[in-house]
């Protein structure tokens, strides 16, 4: 591995340190992490704010488009992954100007689960959100299936068309439209001859043989569509043309704007000779290009490739594509200096990011059990990581084990700062934001979002009883269900929250809380054994299909080890 840098696990954050000392007068940090980030004058107006947000290695993709007629702010997630939610509320919160914030970004797992766990944080503080997430990849599915597409370089084109919008006062509902309407008039399709390499990693995403290259790869890093010989360029452009052309039903009289973008590593002179291929043949079918763009707008790290979008314009979309923008990355037309100077920054401590820091604590009135209880079994589950680890790296990853560790020591660290008279709603809402926001996977955000959502059980009660119990996982299992597209029976963590409900509906006055704990332990123990012989349909275990069979789903024996740990403090 041949890279400019320190640690590898100082990679991001450094290289984003020198960005803002690079660039003070533009971008201001909206967390103490640093990893959320506005433009300079973001919150004074009085526009509707534009939150995007990804993976780094990607630029000037996110980040590089936070400025005048663009975004609003960014969270900054590690090299090809999500920011956490806690990042994006941050960078939501700092945007917000009273007129709601569209939250615009790529449509992968992790970043869908942590922007949908953001907008839930940021509703119960009274701040509206909207949605469009970007689907342009021609080949990552078909188009019966268009909106389980991967969004990529085509949301250059987006954001431009919606940042502009939202810079002319626009209102939420009129800009997250035409978001949504250039989303779905973009097409794109890229090839990649040589992978990309993962600092963390050093070693690279795929490989190629020589005279390969590998056809539909995304901004991952990850393999593409198919693998097949090296064509010539024009050959390139061409099936570019045959993918993008038929689903955009262009022809004589159609207006378009075009974008043949490098993938980190490719000359310019190359990309020209895509762009001579798809000008000529789009020009020989009357189709006109109003604009033209050439050059790494959206990249992959080092990644030799290429990719072309094309969006189809209306009068509106190609005025709005005309306004002027400005960031250090991207600049066109004439823009106002910012409004705010570097010396005249919004300080950090004023910015409402942090649960525990930005509202007063709601009190309870009088103290309950619940926190030392839920600070004694957290205490407990990372000793479960080793297990849950081997678990997910049979069928999964293997980061199971991390994220239980990591969010149980995070949840553990936000309740002891808690008051031990904290109402019940604060210690179920931060033990859900802390668990996504410590380590941003799709099971984290998943549980964590769902848990913020179930907290609301509790709002008109300081006590606790069975049944809200059995509502407030009722709550979870529905949120899971609905952000995760589970259902019982899945062979997912769902099952093991819908046996413990129903068994927790079971309970009776006369029965004491540890025989209420045997029996859904019992309930939960039966549901994972009877799914042992299912295979998986969702996440990266529904990827290996029947291979799966007679493996215990990893996220469901971490809930029954909760439950375990729960009846042990019960007995204490």
């Amino acid at each position: 591995m041949r890279k400019i840098m320190n640690a590898a696990d100082a990679f991001v954050d450094e290289s984003l340190e020198g960005i803002m000392l690079a660039h003070p007068q533009s971008y201001r940090a909206a967390s103490e992490d640093g990893r959320a980030v506005v433009r300079v004058d973001a919150g004074t107006g009085h526009r509707v704010g534009i939150v995007t947000g990804g993976g780094s290695g990607h630029l000037p993709l996110f980040l590089g488009y936070v400025g005048h007629g663009l975004a609003s702010g960014v969270g900054v997630g590690n090299v090809f992954s999500s920011p956490s939610a806690k990042q994006l509320y941050a960078a939501t919160m700092a945007s917000n100007e009273g007129r709601g914030v569209l939250y615009l970004y790529g449509n992968y797992g992790g970043d869908v689960y942590n922007f949908d766990l953001a907008a839930t944080l940021a509703a119960q503080d009274g701040v509206e959100t909207a949605t469009v997430v970007g689907t342009d990849d021609v080949l990552s599915a078909p188009m019966e299936r268009a909106a389980d597409r991967r969004g990529v370089a085509g949301l250059f084109f987006v954001m431009k068309i919606a940042g502009a919008k939202a810079q002319e006062g626009a209102d939420l509902e009129t800009v997250r439209e035409i978001a949504e309407r250039a989303n779905g008039v973009c097409r794109t399709m890229g090839v990649g001859l040589a992978p990309t390499i993962l600092p963390a990693a050093g070693e690279p995403t795929f490989t190629l043989n020589d005279g390969e290259m590998e056809v539909g790869i995304g901004i991952h890093g990850e393999p593409g569509h198919h693998r097949g010989p090296l064509e010539p360029a024009d050959e390139i452009a061409q099936r570019f043309l045959t993918e993008i052309v038929p689903e955009l039903e262009l022809s004589q009289g159609s207006r378009v704007a075009v974008l043949v973008n490098g993938m980190g590593a490719t000359p310019l002179e190359e990309l020209y000779i895509l762009y001579r291929k798809v000008h000529l043949t789009l020009l020989g079918m009357g189709v006109e290009i109003v604009w033209k763009f050439v050059g790494e707008l959206v990249t992959s790290l080092e990644m030799v490739g290429a990719s072309l979008s094309v969006i189809v314009l209306d009068d509106e979309m190609q005025g709005l594509l005309d306004a002027p923008a400005h960031s250090p990355f991207f600049s066109q037309g004439v823009v106002p200096q910012a409004t705010r100077s570097a010396s005249d920054k919004i300080s950090v401590e004023s910015t409402d990011f942090s649960e525990g820091e930005a509202r007063e604590v709601r009190r309870a009135a009088k103290e309950s059990n619940l926190r030392a209880w839920m600070l004694n079994v957290v205490a407990q589950m990372p000793r479960h990581s080793d297990e849950l680890r081997n678990l997910d790296a049979a069928v999964g990853d293997g980061d199971l084990g991390v994220t239980i560790a990591l969010g149980s020591k995070a949840i553990l660290q936000a309740l002891q700062e808690l008051p031990s008279d904290a109402h019940p709603v604060e210690l179920i809402k931060v033990a859900g934001s802390e668990f996504a926001a410590a380590n941003p996977s799709t099971f984290a955000a998943l549980v964590g979002g769902g848990l913020v959502t179930a907290s609301s059980t509790f709002e008109d009660e300081e006590q606790h009883s069975t049944i809200q119990f059995a509502q407030a996982i009722g709550v979870l299992q529905q949120s899971i269900m609905d952000r995760g597209k589970a259902q019982v029976g899945d062979k997912t963590v769902v099952d093991i929250l819908d046996a413990a409900r129903r068994a927790l509906l079971e309970s009776t006055d006369s029965e004491s809380s540890v025989q209420t704990m045997e029996r859904v332990q019992r309930y939960a123990l039966e549901a994972l054994e009877s799914s042992r012989g299912l295979s998986a349909k969702l996440g990266r275990a529904g990827w290996l299909g029947d291979r799966t069979k007679g493996h215990l789903d990893p996220g469901s024996v971490a809930f029954l080890r909760l439950l375990e740990e729960v009846q042990a403090a019960l007995k204490e």
